[in-house]
């Protein structure tokens, strides 16, 4: 095992892994990797389980120190990294020497990038997950951010380093979209026709006061039918509720486990990780598909991320 010392801990910087499935009847979300392709990706690059922990940073960076040699690789957005000075370029494994200190600046692009290390970021786990559910205060490091000073364990390595980049055209593929496929949600029909139209033709600021928990959006409000009340329900991840001011919230990785807003539709899972890579004032649009569509669209996404020949060697 190592130590990587934590000598700036950026904006928003949080241990996350794929986070912990089935504990939604008791009230817990899976948290997990905003953007989990990313993730997944940076954990072949370095040799690890798809799954290992890594560290998540939103909009900038920090700066991190290796007490010993490892290996790491950086996916997601481009935050402009160096590794001692030089430049590191994402999407590609790179040897850290014992002492290299790793800098991440702010993004140039989309609103997260990962910090993979060959052995995986250690820490206790919570209900089998090391990720950070930050609302709760719970799992990954403390259960918050991290901060200057902290010391991050890095789990014991085994392979012997072998660069390895991501296929280039994979990566074209897997980009983050700014036209969201979503099929009909549990209430679509609750919506008049034009509210529908109004949410496939019309554009959507993401606001400020998006978070891990749901992403809120500013455009042409979206009205319901009047007088309609329902009883507080199961939510799914990238569900788009709208509540009573018409304006829509994707709920995302922390996301409440019940609601009770209508949901007019829903974010298809092959593009839950474009959900991850969305800056407040990026915009975005809706395009829908039915379920055979979504689900072709999964099965797609899920070869390319697992492919041999996603990865060059």
């Amino acid at each position: 095992m190592s130590i990587i010392d934590v000598r700036q801990p950026g904006l928003f910087t949080t241990v996350q892994d794929l986070g912990r499935e089935g504990y939604g009847p008791l009230g817990v979300s899976p948290s997990g990797a905003a953007d989990a392709v990313a993730l997944r990706l940076g954990n072949r690059l370095v040799a690890n389980e798809p799954g290992a922990a890594a560290l998540e940073m939103t909009l900038l960076g920090g700066a991190f120190t290796f007490r010993d040699d490892g290996v790491a690789a950086l996916t997601g957005s481009d935050f402009g990294a160096t590794l001692d000075g030089a430049n590191v370029t994402p999407w590609m494994s790179f040897v850290v020497r014992a002492g290299s200190t790793l800098r991440v600046g702010p993004t140039r692009s989309g609103a997260r990038s990962y910090l993979c290390v060959h052995g995986g970021i250690l820490v206790r786990p919570f209900l089998g997950s090391a990720s950070t559910h930050v609302m709760t205060g719970l799992g990954g490091l403390e259960g918050r951010a991290l901060r200057q000073g902290d010391q991050l364990t890095v789990g014991a390595g085994s392979a012997a380093f072998r660069k390895r980049t991501v296929l280039r055209g994979v990566l074209e593929k897997l980009a983050p979209r700014k036209v969201l496929r979503v099929t009909a949600g549990e209430q679509s029909e609750w919506f008049p026709e034009s509210s529908r139209r109004a949410l496939f033709e019309s554009a959507y600021r993401v606001l400020e006061q998006s978070n891990r928990m749901g992403i809120r959006l500013d455009g042409p409000p979206i009205v319901g039918e009047s007088g309609g009340e329902m009883i507080t329900e199961g939510v799914a991840l990238g569900a788009i509720q709208v509540p009573a001011g018409g304006l829509p919230i994707i709920l995302f990785v922390e996301q409440q486990t019940t609601g009770g807003y209508p949901k007019i539709a829903n974010v298809v899972s092959a593009d839950i990780a474009s959900l991850g890579q969305l800056r407040p004032r990026d915009d975005v649009r809706f395009e829908r598909v039915d379920f055979d569509a979504a689900r072709v669209l999964w099965i797609e996404q899920e070869r390319l991320v697992t492919a041999r020949e996603t990865i060059l060697e």
